[in-house]
């Protein structure tokens, strides 16, 4: 029985070692995208840029612990297509690849563009280890950049770069940034941190264009504005990298569509893991994709034991957490499906404290700045459906510090 991965980042590598540690003994070969050894993607806008780094990956693991997996690991392949009845992923190189037990599509997501950016050699976005090299170079010469989406990427190159002394400018199509996750008076506050570190914040306002040949030189606005730039970072979201499955035949709407175990509907062997897996969690009534790092490491044990025929793990609570200008900033739930309940604190004084509620009261998300023993008590309330109210008064008013 042999096991095809398409994907060598975080969801397919510990797919296969979540196989080998429940006894997979077969064949396992994983396709992976870039010509890199694979490397953590969290550290691409945090660590690598840091003024103190010298630009390195972060690897997944060591020399060692890749060479006991015993993978046959390609790097440099981009898979074209998938045909189902051979059971086969073609390469854009024309190569075959067959498999004849599962295979796992671990392929997360492209990075959203702006229209007729090609040809522009200054303009970045924040996904691979070679952006990082580009940026780096950008940020050793550059006295001005202009971040293009207020969203975690976006917001955490501008603290990267505040940190090499570069003047930066953010520019924010919502009234305020994360608007739509977080709501707007989170997102206030959000921007407050930004404001406080230089970074100069202009929300409510499109892109017109790029002005300049060969380089970007400027950022148009809609509104005529034109904001000087000697280099650009885009931020404004990815899209699940699935076009090449289009002739496919799996069902794909915001991702590819999969049951509770990840397996791809309407498939016996086929799962997807990671940012490109849209799923039935068990703790919510519509299916989800999430776009964070902890769940393309659930979802590698999830699909190993959907494979080997084990029972499904334990389903976590959405997580993800952002570092800027040395605050850790940590969500819990799902804000967006609640309205917002409590708001306190700042997030440039480390103390900034939110919380969702559904219709009935009942928490559903959170967010914390510098206070992980907090995050922890909303996470087990969100997980229990406790009301904010009796949170409040437990937490809260037993703490009064918390708030």
């Amino acid at each position: 029985m042999s096991v095809l991965i398409v994907g060598a980042s975080v969801a397919g590598m510990r797919t296969i070692q979540a196989l080998r540690a429940r006894g997979f003994e077969g064949e396992i070969t994983a396709l992976g995208e870039e010509s890199h050894v694979p490397y953590d993607k969290p550290p691409l806008s945090k660590e690598m840029l840091a003024v103190t780094s010298g630009g390195d990956t972060v690897p997944l693991m060591t020399p060692e612990a890749l060479s006991a997996l015993d993978v046959d690991l390609r790097l440099g392949v981009r898979a074209a297509s998938l045909d189902l009845a051979r059971k086969t992923v073609v390469s854009d190189a024309g190569d075959e690849y067959r498999y004849d037990g599962a295979l796992v599509i671990a392929t997360g997501v492209t990075p959203r563009q702006l229209p007729g950016t090609d040809t522009l050699e200054n303009v970045y976005t924040v996904r691979t280890a070679d952006d990082v090299v580009g940026l780096r170079r950008e940020l050793a010469s550059g006295r001005r950049a202009v971040v293009i989406g207020a969203g975690f990427i976006g917001a955490e190159f501008a603290a990267a770069a505040t940190a090499h002394g570069v003047e930066v400018t953010m520019v924010e199509a919502q009234q305020s940034p994360l608007a739509l996750q977080l709501g707007a008076d989170v997102g206030n506050a959000l921007a407050g941190l930004h404001e406080s570190a230089g970074v100069v914040v202009l929300t409510g306002v499109s892109v017109d264009k790029l002005v300049g040949t060969g380089r970007a030189s400027a950022v148009r606005l809609v509104d005529g504005r034109e904001i000087p730039a000697d280099f650009v970072v885009v931020g404004i979201g990815a899209r699940p990298a699935t076009d090449w499955l289009a002739s496919s035949g799996l069902p794909i709407s915001d991702g590819i569509d999969c049951d509770e175990s990840l397996r791809v509907i309407g498939t016996s062997d086929v799962y997807a893991a990671g940012d490109v897996a849209r799923w039935r969690h068990s703790l919510y009534p519509e299916s989800v994709r999430i776009e964070h790092w902890t769940n393309a490491n659930e979802h590698a044990d999830a699909v190993a034991a959907a494979i080997m025929g084990a029972p499904a793990p334990r389903v976590s609570l959405p997580y993800v957490w952002s570092d800027q200008y040395g605050k850790r900033i940590q969500i819990v739930g799902r804000p967006a499906s609640g309205s917002l309940a409590m708001l306190s604190g700042e997030a440039h004084t480390g103390d900034l404290v939110a919380c969702y509620i559904d219709a009935d009261g009942a928490l559903v998300g959170a967010l914390v700045v510098d206070n992980p023993r907090l995050l922890m008590q909303f996470r087990k309330a969100v997980i229990a459906g406790e009301q904010y109210t009796q949170f409040e008064r437990r937490v809260f008013a037993a703490d009064p510090a918390q708030t």
